[in-house]
């Protein structure tokens, strides 16, 4: 698979926060993944990305050119959705929609109105009174009518309720299905990963932690869990986080086969996204 991103040592420094030579590639077919826990740098990596702030350092590639010389050709190519719409409230979808649409050279009314009704919105309704979870659905909408290549998303999921998560999953693999597409989007809704990432990419404390392909990640991955007694210093050493109470314990290793090695009386099981994520984050943290 081609890389359609290529995100190269990239660096923000504020007083309190930095990005650390953060890199990675987003690759043509797949769905990736951008987990993190709250204030790890998810949003500063989209939003130096899209240059909406001004980075220390790095460079940022789409299809092999620096966008830095082409970054309007690289912004009508992709689509963008974030948290919050950025939209006037006093306007239409029709009126919001006609300011918008001629930013995109391959703007398609046809395929707009396919998405209108696929989330049942109309083009009368203000956007003002829209609830959060239809202002997401608008600007996945929009993100979607222009024929991008790529999809940036900022926590795309926020607002939605379980059946629409199912559709946002299903409109996903629908996207990429035809090939030389991808997707990128950050959430902290893991479970939505589970059914939806091809790879998965961590970012904590302003550093990638990992970029892995989703199932490898899980089969590498498993919780251990037993009674104290069988703890030895040996074991806790093999394991990312290990919580323990007057009950047993409960830990995350990628080292299970090491582990049962030392005891056979420990239950090994699969483990979750979620689970990888908060024992990488709490033992860098």
């Amino acid at each position: 698979m081609a890389a359609i991103l290529e995100v190269s040592g990239l660096k923000k420094s504020y007083d309190k926060f930095s990005l650390q030579n953060v890199s990675f590639n987003i690759q043509e077919g797949c769905i990736t993944g951008f987990i993190g826990i709250n204030g790890a740098g998810k949003t500063t990596t989209i939003h130096s990305i899209l240059n909406l702030i001004h980075t220390d350092a790095g460079t940022i590639k789409f299809r092999g050119k620096d966008i830095s010389s082409s970054e309007k050709q690289f912004k009508d190519k992709i689509g963008v959705v974030f948290d919050s719409g950025c939209f006037y409230d006093e306007l239409s979808i029709k009126d919001m929609t006609a300011i918008i649409s001629p930013s995109y050279s391959n703007w398609d009314d046809r395929i707009f109105q396919k998405y209108l009704e696929r989330f049942s919105l109309r083009k009368e309704q203000t956007v003002g009174t829209l609830s959060k979870g239809m202002k997401m659905k608008y600007s996945l909408a929009l993100a979607l009518s222009h024929n991008a290549e790529l999809l940036i998303m900022d926590e795309p999921t926020s607002g939605l309720d379980p059946l629409m998560r199912e559709q946002f999953i299903s409109i996903l693999k629908e996207y990429v299905e035809p090939g030389g597409r991808a997707v990128f989007y950050s959430t902290h809704n893991t479970t939505d990963l589970d059914k939806s990432a091809d790879m998965l990419i961590m970012i904590n404390a302003g550093s990638i932690v990992f970029e892995e392909d989703k199932d490898a990640l899980l089969e590498k991955f498993r919780t251990v869990k037993g009674d104290l007694k069988h703890l030895t210093p040996d074991i806790e050493a093999l394991m990312l986080r290990c919580d323990k109470s007057k009950y047993g314990f409960e830990g995350i290793t990628d080292k299970a086969e090491t582990i049962k090695q030392y005891s056979m009386n420990l239950l090994l099981e699969r483990t979750t996204i979620e689970e990888i994520m908060l024992a990488y984050a709490k033992e860098r943290g």
